[in-house]
């Protein structure tokens, strides 16, 4: 079996290490040869922080090289316009439509891109835009916003929905569960093909 490779990219605090612990244990359990690289960019600062996730029968390197992920996920959707070369052709994106201002923007010496998801779109034509902060908002707390994004990216997996509610049984602390398998079951239903 072919190496398949994941990019999560977002800011500091977004939850890409519990998302790539959930797609570790998911993907271990189903057998697979699994390697995970995290990058941290200034992390606790709001900087970037990148997720490399590869699985296949084997697997001899974490690090994606461009452009070779079969999927991105965009925390932010400036972050996803910033890695989206390293998307293969034919690839799939899912983006949170959630805005997180970095410094320059903030100081006034940038501008924050008002075109992003046409810029994107202009090179995957498999492309899927949903506000999760807003739909875990729903459910009591923004910060299942990833979970949310999960239960989209289980729509193309492959990989039956019981063993992906086992991985978050085995990685999710008990007292936040059902919030989290709430918010899995939504991002699973929810319509956001761009």
């Amino acid at each position: 079996m072919d190496t398949t490779s994941i990019l999560v990219v977002g800011v500091g605090g977004q939850g890409t290490l519990l998302t790539a612990r959930v797609l570790g244990s998911l993907l271990t359990n189903e057998g697979h040869d699994v390697k995970i690289s995290e990058i941290h960019g200034m992390a606790q600062r709001g900087g970037s922080v990148v997720t490399h996730i590869r699985y296949g029968s084997r697997v001899y390197s974490p690090i994606i090289e461009p452009p070779g992920a079969k999927i991105i996920i965009g925390f932010e959707k400036m972050e996803a316009l910033r890695w989206s070369h390293y998307l293969k052709k034919g690839g799939t994106m899912i983006i949170n439509d959630q805005e997180i201002l970095p410094m320059p923007v903030i100081a006034g010496t940038a501008d924050y891109p008002w075109d992003i998801i046409p810029r994107i779109r202009e090179s995957c034509d498999d492309l899927y835009v949903l506000d999760a902060v807003s739909i875990a908002e729903k459910l009591g707390s923004p910060k299942v916003f990833n979970i949310v994004i999960l239960g989209v990216l289980a729509r193309f997996m492959g990989i039956e929905m019981e063993a992906w509610t086992t991985a978050i049984q085995r990685t999710v602390p008990q007292q936040f569960l059902d919030l989290n398998l709430k918010a899995f079951e939504l991002g699973n239903i929810v319509s956001c093909k761009a």
